[in-house]
């Protein structure tokens, strides 16, 4: 399968991708590499692994990070609540101490998280680890291990290694730094927000049914709010939103009704500020402007 081929499936899935992005999946696909995809919220990071596990016919597990993340919670940990009624169980049928320890600690007892049921999968599933740079840097270089060689170490078991290796899709809205290290073993692309026409694109595919006028404003709209002074730029699940709010309204132009315009704003500003950020005369020169 060709790069192009691959940017041909992605958009009969729904998602339009660049050449640029299209390739660097390519190119990690083919190389068995993790992809390490960097932008700002909201561009479509996540959706890009949830429709490559759509069109490969592959589950789709996914690591959320956060700060404090741990083996316990993204590799494995025991249940230790079987693990104590086992025992209890076992010392009043008189089983010796080393029959005990053999039992709780097997695979029975074992408690599988993302990281450890991705490589344990019969057909390689697609691997989410959503917002690396929220996690610490530790779990950073414990997670560069794994990716290493797609074996995980349990102490009581011995070594784990993959059935399968999973295709790896590492999203980061640059929070923090990203080592060195990690960048290394990964095959990078940047996704910026659409340009015009691909958020035309996206709508089109993935929103209503519009006119194409409304369509077009919708878009233009959005793509000069981007531009104003906001906490949160609205990304493109925000335009579907809206496009879905406006559809609901019954709106035809975006300069029809300056006071649902205003009241559909809340699909796409997220706070307080940046709602204050685009009062009413403010949103109805973006949407003369628009189209």
């Amino acid at each position: 399968m060709t790069w192009t081929d691959l940017k041909t499936r992605l958009d009969d899935a729904g998602y339009v991708a660049s050449d640029e992005l299209a390739m660097a999946i390519h190119i990690a696909l083919q190389l068995e590499r993790p992809i390490l995809l960097e932008g700002d919220a909201g561009v479509g990071k996540t959706q890009i692994a949830k429709t490559l596990a759509e069109i490969e016919g592959t589950e789709l597990i996914r690591l959320q990070c956060y700060e404090g993340l741990d083996a316990a919670a993204s590799i494995y940990e025991w249940n230790y609540q079987r693990q104590l009624l086992s025992i209890r169980a076992s010392a009043d049928s008189g089983t010796s101490t080393g029959d005990i320890e053999n039992r709780i600690f097997s695979r029975e007892f074992l408690l599988e998280r993302p990281l450890l049921r991705a490589i344990q999968q019969e057909r390689p599933p697609v691997l989410l680890i959503d917002e690396i740079d929220r996690a610490d840097e530790e779990f950073e270089a414990f997670l560069l291990e794994i990716l290493s060689d797609f074996q995980i170490t349990v102490p009581e078991l011995g070594t784990i290694t993959a059935t399968s290796r999973p295709i790896v899709v590492l999203t980061a809205n640059g929070t923090r730094d990203l080592s060195d290290a990690l960048r290394r073993r990964c095959i990078y692309s940047f996704v910026p927000y659409p340009d015009r026409e691909t958020e035309l694109s996206i709508l089109a595919k993935r929103g209503p049914e519009l006119s194409p006028q409304l369509a077009r404003q919708i878009v233009g709209f959005v793509q000069a709010l981007r531009k104003e002074d906001l906490e949160k730029k609205p990304g493109i699940a925000e335009t579907l939103d809206w496009a879905a709010a406006l559809a609901g309204l019954g709106l035809k132009d975006l300069t029809d009704d300056p006071v649902a315009l205003q009241a559909s704003l809340v699909a796409l500003l997220k706070t307080e500020a940046d709602q204050a950020t685009i009062p009413g005369p403010v949103a109805q020169r973006l949407a003369g402007a628009a189209g």
